[in-house]
């Protein structure tokens, strides 16, 4: 299995792909949704790990990109100041919702939960993290 994490906070999405390689999880990392797309171009990805909030590119339009280059791709988003909007449209697309900071355990154990889940990539029974 293979994992994409974009995120701006380099400390936060280095560290998580070394962590899910501690578990023989391939992740590949970058803080630039433009490097995701050249990176989901050239690769198969399982699933992709988004920080909504971002310069230049929102979670949610990588998100779409992502999903036009590969339809079964699962999501899980990451937030440190999500609005009621935001969950609502990234909840309707993706795995789970989560709002920073959240522990590095339940970010792996979501990812496990998604992955294991098959099917397309949304939701089923959906874990949003939303305490806003």
């Amino acid at each position: 299995m293979r994992i994409l994490l974009v995120d701006d906070e380099e400390e936060l999405v280095s560290a998580l792909a070394e962590r899910l390689s501690f578990r023989n999880i391939e992740a590949d990392w970058t803080t630039r949704p433009e490097e995701a797309l050249r990176l989901s171009g050239e690769r198969e990805y399982d699933l992709a790990v988004l920080d909504v909030k971002m310069p230049r590119m929102s979670g949610l339009d990588l998100q779409r990109r992502l999903q036009k280059q590969h339809p079964g791709l699962k999501f899980i988003f990451l937030t440190g100041h999500g609005s009621h909007q935001d969950f609502k449209d990234a909840s309707q697309e993706a795995w789970a919702y989560l709002v920073k900071p959240v522990p590095l355990e339940e970010i792996i154990d979501r990812i496990h939960s998604a992955l294991a889940s098959g099917g397309s990539g949304q939701r089923e029974g959906k874990g949003a993290n939303h305490d806003q």
